[in-house]
């Protein structure tokens, strides 16, 4: 009969007639033990129905707790579910567990969500900065726990340097306008959320690069075509309503969705309307090649971001990591006939 209080470590060593040194190393996943040996200490383990307890052992100098945090943006984005898919498989492969949480875009719930997973002595952070941060955050915690940032750099209330990385937001955003403006559109829409965000600000950058650059600007020496910014669509549903608007007003000829839901607010638009307008999307999804014409994306590889961003944090935690630096990854832009 098993006692009340929880079996500890010289519980399993007398139980299993080994030192308790020899069961520490056990438990900490030590391969060079006797295997007779490692036998009666698994038996005496599931006799007892001992569990290592992590967050004490990572208490101690030296120790980890072989658990690495993940703050994204909005658990519900596709987009995030890859990117979270991704960074697991890491850590799974190196023996660490992940938490996952979403900041819901809240600065202050993000806040929260950092000193909380510091406080439980996680090994290291793989951080998606919110919208806007109303004070600092990552000046005190990178003291507390190494840290890595994906998709958005630190905002303007930080000076830290941390290792970061991203994609090619506002290559990728020219490549897609330039795409609909060589199919002949010049009063393209750029269709997105709040410009508050890094990727939305950079993509408008490309966007409006895209303008300058019209092939007809440098030829004829004409004006560049005029911008059309909308930057409300924070939704599917709001994305839908805003090009309603430019269908029914006949004031734009093309529409460059920012982001996947820009993009599917813009597709029921279309189909609402029974017709449509030549269209790019920003991040691909898994729609986009089954409607007709297929829809032309800038597709991000978000697995590789997640891989990236996993084993850079575990070099730091290991303390193999240079100085800080900024990974920007390629994206591709992926024609499908829904630019023309």
């Amino acid at each position: 009969m098993r006692s009340s209080r929880p079996p500890t470590m010289n519980d399993v060593a007398a139980a299993a007639g080994v030192g308790l040194k020899t069961v520490s190393r056990y438990v900490n996943g030590a391969t060079n033990i006797n295997a007779e040996l490692s036998e009666r200490i698994g038996a005496a383990i599931e006799a007892l129905g001992y569990r290592h307890n992590l967050a004490a052992a990572s208490i101690r100098p030296g120790r980890s707790s072989k658990v690495v945090g993940l703050i994204i943006g909005d658990l519900a984005n596709p987009y995030y579910s890859v990117l979270a898919r991704s960074v697991e498989r890491v850590c799974t492969e190196h023996g660490y567990l992940l938490m996952s949480a979403s900041s819901e875009e809240d600065a202050g719930r993000h806040r929260l969500l950092v000193d909380r997973l510091v406080a439980q002595r996680v090994d290291g952070l793989i951080v998606v900065p919110p919208r806007h941060a109303t004070t600092p955050w990552a000046t005190s915690t990178v003291a507390h726990a190494p840290m890595v940032l994906v998709d958005r750099p630190t905002g303007p209330l930080e000076s830290v340097e941390v290792h970061t990385v991203l994609a090619d937001n506002s290559g990728g955003a020219r490549r897609a306008t330039a795409a609909m403006l060589d199919g002949g559109a010049r009063r393209i829409a750029f269709l997105g959320d709040s410009l508050e965000l890094y990727t939305m600000r950079e993509r408008l950058t490309g966007y409006h690069r895209a303008l300058a650059e019209a092939d007809h600007v440098s030829a004829t020496g004409a004006a560049p075509p005029e911008p059309i910014v909308s930057d409300g669509a924070h939704s599917v549903e709001d994305a839908a309503a805003v090009v309603a608007g430019f269908l029914r007003d006949g004031v734009v000829d093309g529409v460059f969705a920012a982001n996947n839901r820009a993009a599917i607010g813009t597709m029921q638009a279309f189909a609402a309307a029974g017709r449509r307008l030549p269209l790019v999307g920003f991040d691909d999804f898994e729609a986009a090649p089954l409607v007709t014409p297929a829809v032309s994306v800038v597709a991000q590889d978000v697995a590789l971001m997640g891989r990236v961003a996993a084993e850079t944090l575990l070099a730091l935690i290991a303390g193999e990591a240079g100085p800080p630096t900024t990974h920007t990854l390629d994206v591709h832009l992926e024609l499908r006939g829904s630019e023309l």
